[in-house]
């Protein structure tokens, strides 16, 4: 399995900090996105929050090829490529993306049941995998040929994507998905729809290793 690897910022290389080292919590990145949403000024992030994020790195991680870091870092979080480049405050948010997506990688390694995508709460505390769903779907329309295959309803592992597509909509507001393509509607008795997601991401990652992976790629 490919990871993002851990390096130091290239713009103090005589430091021994690892990108660890560098990241800031996972929570500020939160607020970080929030202010550089609202800036009048700044570059606006298409990942608007920190769910929305996660779901936009768990797609990279599952999906059909590996993407160099500065082609989906750079939109998610608004920044130049030469950020990269420079131990400031962008640096730090991309070094948290970085680890985000290295944990990731390695649970879905090596324990994929315990997976959990960092979803949303309404204000009544209840869950919305909406901003999730829709940072999934960023990240594929990045690569949307590379992920063709999968998504042709011929294809059995189709499937896979109902849970997320169909929670999401395109930029003229319309659903991605038909509702006449989702599915038969659940049962009252069914699993809450969110509780699909995590094996969908795995079933994903799966079904894309061969051929992302292929001859030690």
């Amino acid at each position: 399995m490919t990871r993002q690897k851990p390096q130091k910022a290239r713009g103090v290389r005589k430091s021994e900090k690892t990108m660890a080292d560098y990241a800031m919590s996972f929570e500020r990145l939160g607020h970080w996105l929030n202010t550089r949403v609202q800036s009048a000024t700044l570059s606006h992030p298409k990942a608007t929050s920190l769910s929305m994020l996660d779901g936009a790195v768990a797609a990279v991680v599952a999906g059909p090829v590996s993407m160099p870091p500065e082609d989906w870092v750079c939109p998610l979080l608004g920044v130049d490529p030469d950020a990269f480049n420079h131990d400031t405050e962008e640096f730090s948010a991309i070094a948290a993306t970085l680890m985000r997506h290295n944990a990731i990688s390695e649970t879905l390694s090596r324990q994929p049941e315990s997976f959990e995508p960092l979803f949303a709460r309404t204000a009544a505390g209840e869950i919305d995998i909406r901003p999730w769903c829709m940072g999934f779907y960023t990240v594929m329309k990045l690569r949307v040929m590379a992920w063709s295959k999968l998504l042709s309803p011929n294809v059995a592992e189709h499937v896979l994507l109902l849970p997320i597509l169909s929670n999401c909509v395109a930029e003229d507001g319309n659903p991605v998905i038909a509702s006449s393509l989702r599915g038969p509607a659940p049962s009252p008795l069914s699993r809450a729809p969110w509780r699909d997601i995590p094996a969908a991401v795995e079933g994903m990652r799966q079904f894309w290793m061969p051929s992302r992976f292929k001859r030690g790629s």
